[in-house]
């Protein structure tokens, strides 16, 4: 498939404003085209003092039409900008409201795998980087292209070799530009990518201090950290240094249009072949060559990012979406069936190989196995965070595909060890398992999930701000605050990804008794580490590179599954270990 121009696309993008970006792009070529009387006037005026005129009317006509043309280029040039700048803006918001309508319909999986600083980059700093190339660049760059144009066609009509003999510095300054240009694009994009690593950086670090000074690692993290910054700002002095002698040279030859016009031209007038009239304007015209034309090349990087900023922004508009059906769907029952699911994050690499498995709904199955066999990802598959390709995965006799998203997600609550809280109010953070939930209610699933007596030991209470990630509390705080958020919920199926796997034990019995309130009369998938916390599972899937390598319950696979008993083994003998 042919790839679309990058300004196309960046024209495309602003396609419900593109009759104000005309009338600014009119407004500017007009401008400019008024900008040109000065030059005009200044040459007749030249060429009456030379030639004696003594009448102050021609004079004064020629000082009023060079002041009516900079009163009509400032005017129109601050009347371009105000259209481009109104449209461009109101452009950059329809993009990131369209960005922020498309982020839900993709992949829940994919958009928790896109880094913070990522996201941050595309949504925030690429979007905005699109106002220059939409309000400076196409009125600007055309309007500064067509008065130097302008000026080279009635240049021709006078003397085509006059016209010519101003042309000749321009290329000149022009080869050293093209050396600068000639990798902008790609310089441009890894300056990109730099920047997000270390915008990574910054969010992983600032993310991660408590860790980091719980752990002692300032010092490693720090050096990380800086490194990152450091290899920002080195990329970014190398490469505008490569750019500084090229863009110098450039910029000191391309206006030197007199090196040409005032020698040659004055060899022209003495042999009787140039005008004196003719001379004086060529001068004073090719004046007002170089200078729009370096303005213009002011865009020149503008038009190399172009290509960066809107693949960046592309890779979320364009992104693949779930198919999923637009009408709800009748659910007979919460049973689950995993039937032949390969399936793999990337095309070339898959991590689950044909798995089937039976999940009836009411019982608790629970899936183990070495890290990075495939467990999260046969829940997360079950929980819509990705649609399957190979196999097929239905809930109460409907394929997950036949479900609405927000039907589907409905049916399920998702507790993990890294549960995310908003910086709003502890009630509030509850609150978002059930958004009509009164205060009652809320308050009434906080001490079933045994959160309360500490929430009200809070200095506001339940109307504490916890803070971006819930900082401002514990471990152990959050995770009750998102269980109690499951419960509020009320899923019918309810995922528990390690959802103790980091919580000190006096949290941890805690836990264990809210998890047991929220997992009631429910369908329950759990994966855990800690097999002593699923013995009395319903049964047990073992996954081991992304297959299933048996199942059962607990007694089951103790007689029948080598690996399972492996792992019993491996996990009595670290609790043995903790208790000595």
């Amino acid at each position: 498939m042919q790839k679309q121009n990058p300004m196309l696309r960046l024209w495309e993008l602003g396609n419900d404003y593109h009759g104000s970006l005309i009338r600014a792009i009119l407004s500017a070529a007009v401008g400019v085209l008024c900008g040109m009387l000065p030059y005009f006037a200044a040459a007749q005026i030249i060429i009456g003092l030379l030639g004696g005129n003594t009448d102050p009317q021609f004079y004064i006509l020629w000082c009023g039409t060079a002041l009516v043309g900079f009163l009509l280029r400032a005017i129109l040039y601050s009347l371009a900008l105000s259209m481009s700048h109104k449209a461009t803006f109101s452009i950059l918001k329809s993009i990131r409201e369209r960005i922020l309508v498309k982020l839900p319909k993709m992949p829940l999986g994919t958009v928790m795998d896109t880094s913070s600083g990522q996201m941050k980059q595309i949504i925030v700093d690429q979007v905005e980087s699109m106002e220059r190339p939409l309000a400076h660049l196409l009125p600007e760059m055309t309007a500064n292209i067509l008065g130097p144009v302008s000026i080279l066609i009635y240049l021709f009509v006078l003397d085509w070799r006059m016209a010519l003999l101003s042309l000749v510095s321009i290329p000149v300054g022009m080869v050293f530009m093209m050396a600068v240009m000639k990798n902008y694009g790609k310089q441009y994009e890894g300056s990109v990518k730099v920047t997000q690593a270390m915008n990574s950086t910054i969010v992983e670090y600032i993310g991660g201090i408590e860790v980091i000074k719980a752990f002692n690692q300032g010092k490693n993290s720090y050096a990380k950290f800086s490194e990152r910054i450091k290899a920002n700002a080195s990329y970014f002095y190398h490469w505008m240094k490569s750019c500084q002698m090229p863009i110098s040279i450039s910029r000191a030859l391309a206006p030197t249009t007199m090196i040409t016009i005032l020698p040659v031209g004055w060899l022209l007038y003495q042999g009787g072949s140039l005008t004196v009239e003719t001379f004086i304007t060529a001068i004073i015209l090719s004046l007002g060559i170089a200078g729009p034309l370096l303005a213009a090349m002011d865009f020149v990087d503008s038009l190399a990012k172009v290509g960066t900023i809107v693949e960046g922004v592309d890779s979320i508009l364009n992104g693949e979406e779930q198919d999923h059906g637009n009408q709800p769907v009748k659910l007979r029952s919460a049973d689950i069936q995993v039937d032949h699911v390969s399936f793999g994050y990337h095309e070339d690499k898959e991590i689950l190989h044909d798995v089937s498995l039976s999940i009836p709904e009411g019982t608790m199955t629970a899936f183990v196995g070495p890290s990075g066999s495939g467990k999260s990802t046969i829940a997360k598959l079950i929980g819509g965070f990705w649609d399957v390709k190979q196999g097929s995965i239905t809930l109460g006799g409907c394929d997950l595909k036949e479900i609405p998203l927000p039907q589907l997600y409905d049916q399920v609550a998702f507790v993990s060890q890294d549960n995310y809280l908003f910086d709003e109010t502890v009630r509030e953070n509850i609150r978002m398992g059930k958004p009509g939930a009164t205060d009652r209610e809320v308050e009434a699933v906080a001490k079933a999930a045994g959160c309360d007596s500490f929430i009200r030991n809070l200095e506001n209470g339940y109307d504490t701000v916890v803070g971006g990630g819930g900082a401002h509390l514990s471990g152990g705080e959050r995770q009750r605050i998102a269980i109690a958020r499951a419960m509020l919920k009320d899923a019918p199926i309810v995922i528990l990804d390690e959802a103790t796997a980091y919580i000190d034990p006096e949290n941890e019995a805690v836990i264990q008794q809210a998890v047991a309130r929220l997992v009631e009369g429910k369908t329950v998938i759990v994966i855990a580490h800690r097999l002593s916390t699923i013995t009395d599972a319903d049964q047990i899937y073992i996954v081991a590179d992304g297959r299933i390598a048996g199942s059962g319950t607990h007694k089951e696979l103790l007689k029948q599954s080598k690996l399972y008993q492996e792992m019993w083994k491996a996990h009595i003998g670290a609790k043995d270990g903790d208790a000595a």
